[in-house]
Order: structure tokens, then C-alpha cells, then sequence
């Protein structure tokens, strides 16, 4: 599998230019009319312009640098808040992004030419399938405080679902509470899934000794369904679980939560009886768990050399 992602890498660097220094055949490189695209018509702050394309900030200044003394780019203060630094395109800069548009269209179409329709349809399905897989692959799950404002925003935007999704509405203050005591260690944990930096999802723990521990404030933001973010937090909170010493999870559900009820059932949680008096729930899961093997060491990005 390794073999393959590698040879995939270099076709792909190949056919679209990226080991040339004049990138589309202009005096800059891949990197420098990455970010020119990048900042766009409106400008970016150069904190999002990092996230976004997940560059050391060394090595992101280089680039904005060289963009500057070439005229194409300027940089300042934002007028709202002057400690944030933003990115805006020149006249001269607007004018190279249009031309790097239309020769990035000219190469995109190159791509295609030689091949038949359904050829080219199927190149096309395929790119957005790795597209899509290779965003999935760069959200990250970690723990973090439940009082953090990430954390907050999140339970803020779970609950405004459930209250339009229920057919009764939902309100906290009714339901059995999970308050930031009881997912916070010892007494349990909350994790948040990110993509660039941006959080797309959250879920919960709670411990009960030796009794099963349970799984509560599960979300996933609209912008991040269809990347498998809920398996992956799913996943996540049963291995912590596990390592924790509980032997069975258990979660309580709505009816009108079709999509999270199908993820339960697939992911091998069965429907019990009512373990509590959650006003709200329609379906009462359980799932005997224990750690994946393959989850058992920590995973670490490898180091990224730039020059």
C-alpha cells in the first residue's frame, strides 16, 4: 500500500507540474502560486493561509516575502484587530492569479484530452473519491477541556440541531445533564475532531467505575458528514474507553437521528433496554469493546523538510 501511495505521488507531481521552479511556466514556484490562489480576491489573514495549507510559518513567510518583493502581494495589519497580519493581492497580483487560472484550466484540460468520455469520467470520479479521502485522512482527534471555546461552540451548535431536528424540539435543561465536571478526567473526557485547525466535531465520555462508561455529545458539523469524522471519533472514544478499563459502552438516542443510529448499528452496537430515564431517547445501544490493536501506539506525523 505504502509502494502504491508513493508511486501515486510521483505521477501526480509529474503531471501537474510540481518539480518545476517556474511553475505553469511563470517566474515562481508551485508553492508561491499556491498562495497567490490562496489569498484570493479578498484577502486572507496569514494565520488561515498556515492552516489552510499547513506550512511552518518560516517557511510560509519565505513565500509571502518573495510575493512582496515582487510586487504581487502586500502585507499589514488587519483594521479590526491590528495584532493579525493580512495577505492581499496587488493590481499586478490580481492580473497573475487570472493568468494561473487559465493556464491551470489549459493544464486540467491537457489531463483529460487524451482520454475517452467514459475515461475521463472515470478519472474524474476517482479524483474526487482521493480528494475526499485524503481530507478524511487529515482530521485530527484529540482531547481538550470541555470549558474550551471550541468545545463550548460545538455543544452550542449540537443542541440548535437536536432542537430543529426533534420533533419535539430540545431543550438542555430537560435532559439528562452531562455538565463539563463529568467529562473532564478522572470523571471522563471530551474530544474534538479538527480539519486545518478548524473543529468539525465532538464527543464525549463518561466513567462509572466498573460499570460501562458512556458515550455522550456526539456531533458532526454539517460541513465535515460524509468523511467518516463520526466512525473516527466513534473509534477514538471506544479505544479511550477501553484503556480507561471499561469493558461496555453504552448511548441513548432520538428517533429522528437516522444517520447516527445507522452508524451505531454498523459499527456493531446492539438495542437494549432502557439503562436510563433520558426523556428524549427512542434507542438505547450498547457495545462490548476492548483496544485496537492497531491503535495501541501513538500515531506521529513525520517531520517535514522544506528548503
Amino acid at each position: 500500500m505504502i509502494a502504491q501511495v508513493r508511486r501515486f505521488n510521483r505521477i501526480v507531481t509529474q503531471r501537474v507540474g510540481a518539480l518545476n521552479d517556474r511553475f505553469l511556466a511563470r517566474d515562481r514556484s508551485l508553492g508561491e502560486s499556491r498562495l497567490l490562489w490562496e489569498i484570493g480576491a479578498e484577502g486572507r489573514d496569514v494565520r488561515s493561509l498556515r492552516a489552510q495549507l499547513q506550512l511552518d510559518s518560516g517557511y510560509l513567510s519565505r513565500l509571502l516575502r518573495s510575493l512582496e518583493a515582487s510586487g504581487l502581494v502586500t502585507l499589514g495589519p488587519s483594521e479590526s484587530d491590528r495584532r493579525v497580519r493580512i495577505a492581499r493581492l496587488t493590481r499586478r497580483g490580481t492580473s497573475e492569479r487570472a493568468v494561473l487560472d487559465r493556464r491551470s484550466d489549459e493544464l486540467a484540460s491537457s489531463l483529460l484530452a487524451p482520454l475517452s468520455a467514459s475515461r475521463r469520467a472515470q478519472l474524474v470520479a476517482a479524483m474526487a473519491d482521493v480528494e475526499r479521502l485524503l481530507i478524511a485522512a487529515m482530521v485530527e482527534v484529540a482531547p481538550i477541556d470541555p470549558a474550551h471555546p471550541h468545545a463550548q461552540h460545538y455543544l452550542h451548535e449540537y443542541f440548535a440541531e437536536l432542537d430543529r431536528r426533534f420533533d419535539t424540539g430540545f431543550d438542555p435543561a430537560l435532559s439528562i445533564p452531562a455538565d463539563e465536571r463529568e467529562v473532564r478526567p478522572p470523571a471522563g473526557l471530551f474530544l474534538v475532531a479538527t480539519l486545518r485547525e478548524e473543529p468539525i466535531g465532538c464527543g464525549a465520555l463518561r466513567f462509572h467505575k466498573r460499570k460501562p462508561a458512556e458515550i455522550k455529545r456526539m456531533w458532526v458539523a454539517e460541513s465535515a458528514r460524509g468523511l467518516g469524522v463520526g466512525r473516527r471519533i466513534l473509534g477514538e472514544l471506544e479505544d479511550r474507553a477501553a484503556v480507561h478499563g471499561a469493558k461496555v459502552v453504552r448511548l441513548e438516542t432520538n428517533k429522528s437521528l437516522v444517520e447516527a443510529i445507522s452508524l451505531y448499528r454498523s459499527a456493531g452496537y446492539v438495542e437494549v433496554a432502557p439503562f436510563n430515564s433520558e426523556p428524549y431517547a427512542h434507542h438505547w445501544f450498547e457495545k462490548r469493546i476492548k483496544l485496537a490493536a492497531a491503535r495501541r501506539q501513538p500515531r506521529r506525523r513525520p517531520s517535514i523538510q522544506r528548503s
